[in-house]
């Protein structure tokens, strides 16, 4: 699913852009600041596409979030002349809304407004672009030759009707996880379908009991289970519309097997960045369907595992299904304003931080979205020696997302997490509050104007 399709999908013009831009100002070429309710005088530039601010020297200021602060530090240390102020802060998390707050009153104030923004969310531009704030990327600020190196369909949730405002950081496809040595020692066999996935988690818990197949404690927890499961709650359809089922049986067969290891505690429902997790759980994991970022993010730098244990596999298909299919957790965008004042250092750090080889396909925890970073990260993995076997299923399942589910306004891990979360810690099943999360979607996406078919 693209943009092109979604709610930041409708039609728009030139002179809308630039009265977004301007914040109520004249919409011309060239303006004073009088206009604006200042002194002097200012102009601005049309070209790439957009309304460009007087450009001026001073420092680039970006926005990133912890994980990404290393990748900023690492082009500081590689671009010493350039000034760079560099500004942590929670990167948009479970859809918190932080950033579209902040540049909503940068908006008003008519400053503030960073020149590149890291979010761990994909669905910016469907506010970013109305709100002035996202510049197109591929009217002449990034060559066509680095964007067709971006892996297929990784740059969809950036496109508004043709024109990219966003560089996707890195793909998450949901893969499986597992504990080699511990798989061996107790005689397991890596599932291939579901159906052998359960059985599996029902004999740990009878015959291992603390030791787990599965986490289902995060809000990114859809994401990674019901997503692959082909699960409808999320189709994106149309410009302000979306598709919500959660009681199909692509669904319910999906929560079925999830109560089921809940309920024998064979699946964690603590969530594997908790203290809990980390300090009960981390060497009780056997298999963890999970996104590709885990291999670093989670087992190396969360739990602590040692090298040569963590192996990687598909994640299982349901029996009989021929289209294989895999669910996606995150992955991040890259924005650059509209508002820069320094144009061609915040373009110089974008297509750094997203296609070289320097960060990402040495230094990145994740799948980078860029292909030729990809080839070399995989080869960086290998070579570093932490993990069993190959990780050529990574690589497989970049390619198997099921585009059924889609990067709407809303967050569905703000609607898991305050719907669906809080049940499981009461003890309820997710079969018995499917119906109350397809109410949540529902309400959810009313309120960002989105037509709801049920």
């Amino acid at each position: 699913m693209t943009l092109n399709e979604s709610s930041a999908g409708q039609e728009r013009v030139p002179s809308k852009r630039r009265s977004a831009l301007l914040a109520g100002c004249a919409a011309t070429v060239l303006m004073t600041v009088a206009a604006c309710g200042g002194g002097g005088t200012a102009s601005t530039t049309e070209k790439d596409g957009f309304a460009q601010a007087p450009q001026k020297d001073g420092a680039l200021t970006v926005w990133v979030d912890a994980t990404r602060l290393a990748a900023a530090k690492q082009y500081q240390q590689l671009h010493p002349d350039v000034k760079l102020s560099i500004v942590s802060y929670d990167g948009n998390a479970n859809g918190s809304n932080y950033l579209q707050t902040k540049v909503q009153l940068f908006n008003r104030t008519k400053k503030g407004w960073p020149d590149v923004v890291f979010s761990s969310q994909n669905n910016e531009v469907t506010w970013a672009v109305d709100a002035g704030f996202a510049a197109p990327l591929n009217k002449g600020l990034i060559p066509e030759g680095t964007l067709g190196n971006f892996a297929k369909g990784a740059n969809d949730v950036c496109t508004v009707n043709g024109t990219l405002y966003c560089l996707r950081n890195d793909l998450s496809q949901a893969v499986l996880w597992y504990n080699a040595p511990l798989m061996k020692k107790f005689g397991y066999t890596v599932p291939t379908t579901w159906e052998e996935y359960q059985k599996l988690g029902e004999k740990v818990a009878k015959d291992h009991p603390g030791y787990l197949v599965g986490d289902a404690g995060d809000s990114f927890t859809p994401e990674i289970y019901l997503w692959a499961s082909k699960c409808g709650a999320n189709h994106i359809t149309g410009p302000k519309a979306v598709s919500v089922n959660t009681t199909s049986e692509a669904c319910t067969k999906m929560a079925k097997l999830m109560d089921v290891l809940i309920k024998n505690k064979s699946m964690s429902i603590s969530g594997v960045f908790s203290t809990d997790f980390t300090k009960n759980k981390a060497d009780k994991v056997l298999l963890m369907p999970g996104p590709a970022w885990f291999g670093g993010a989670v087992f190396k730098d969360g739990l602590k595992t040692p090298a040569k244990q963590i192996g990687v596999a598909p994640i299982p298909q349901w029996k009989g299904d021929t289209a294989t299919s895999t669910g996606n957790v995150g992955g991040g965008t890259w924005l650059l304003s509209q508002h820069s004042a320094h144009l061609k250092a915040a373009t110089d750090f974008l297509k750094w931080v997203t296609t070289d080889n320097a960060y990402q396909g040495e230094k990145a925890p994740g799948f980078p979205a860029y292909a030729p970073a990809a080839e070399n990260w995989l080869k960086a993995q290998d070579a570093s020696g932490y993990f069993s076997g190959d990780l050529g299923a990574l690589k497989d399942a970049s390619g198997q997302v099921w585009p059924g589910w889609g990067s709407g306004k809303f967050s569905q891990e703000a609607i898991w997490a305050a719907t669906v979360k809080p049940g499981l810690t009461q003890g309820k099943s997710i079969v018995s509050m499917l119906p109350a999360w397809q109410d949540s979607i529902v309400k959810y996406a009313q309120s960002d104007g989105y037509k709801v078919s049920q």
